[in-house]
């Protein structure tokens, strides 16, 4: 069997697999950023054997994966996989209204939600900022690295509690599981289940970290209208 057979049986498969209503809710769902399958079918009002049943299909047809939350390992959390979305011309981000700002937490705003803020400003002009749950002190010096070498720059000294940052009209986007479970529970926050590079403390470990959050900027970004000063 060719080569391009075989790629078009799975894009096949995924449109297939897209064809059921709730199914194609689900990924609209997801488009910008990850749930649990109790996250899912509370949004959706779907019962959680329907969204577990949708769920086996879309991942069969390598449309979602799941991974297990960093802190509470009980908790499943869904995303989209982008390799299948770069294939399909079909899904569009869902549009967003204009929020004051972008601000993404991590638990100590000493990597993931650092190099999220710096990236988004490189590709929007609604002004970003960062904070922690349990904020460090200083900036993970592997993080001021990778930003460097993306041609950021970050702050080594600066860093913030949630609580002092965030304010009304903001956009808040949890970019690790722990922060995203020790907030307030809000249907408004986006999560991105970014795994944790400073454990592992290794360059190709913040790279990851790093084309991950890039990756789902590129998506989100072109979903919100720009603003050249705040309202």
């Amino acid at each position: 069997m060719g080569i391009e057979l075989i790629a078009v049986q799975a894009r096949a498969r995924v449109h297939a697999a897209l064809g059921d209503p709730g199914r194609l809710a689900i990924v609209d769902a997801l488009a910008v950023g990850d749930a649990s399958p109790g996250e899912i079918a509370t949004r959706l009002g779907m019962s959680s054997n329907l969204v577990a049943h949708h769920l086996n299909v879309l991942a069969s047809a390598d449309i979602v994966e799941r991974s297990r939350s960093e802190a509470d390992r009980r908790r499943i959390y869904v995303r989209l996989r982008a390799q299948t979305l770069a294939t399909l011309a079909t899904l569009a981000t869902p549009g967003r209204p204009t929020p004051g700002r972008v601000v993404f937490v991590c638990t100590r705003n000493s990597a993931r939600s650092q190099l999220a803020a710096a990236l988004w400003a490189r590709h929007s002009a609604v002004p970003a900022a960062s904070a922690g749950t349990d904020p460090v002190r200083r900036v993970h010096p592997r993080a001021v690295r990778t930003a460097r070498r993306h041609g950021l720059r970050l702050d080594p000294a600066h860093t913030a509690h949630v609580n002092a940052v965030t304010r009304a009209g903001d956009l808040v986007i949890a970019v690790c599981d722990h922060a995203h479970e020790t907030m307030p529970a809000d249907e408004r926050r986006l999560h991105w289940s970014v795994p944790d590079p400073v454990p592992s403390d290794t360059d190709d470990a913040f790279e990851a970290a790093y084309a991950d959050i890039a990756a789902r900027i590129d998506r989100l970004a072109p979903a919100i209208p720009g603003r050249t000063a705040l309202s």
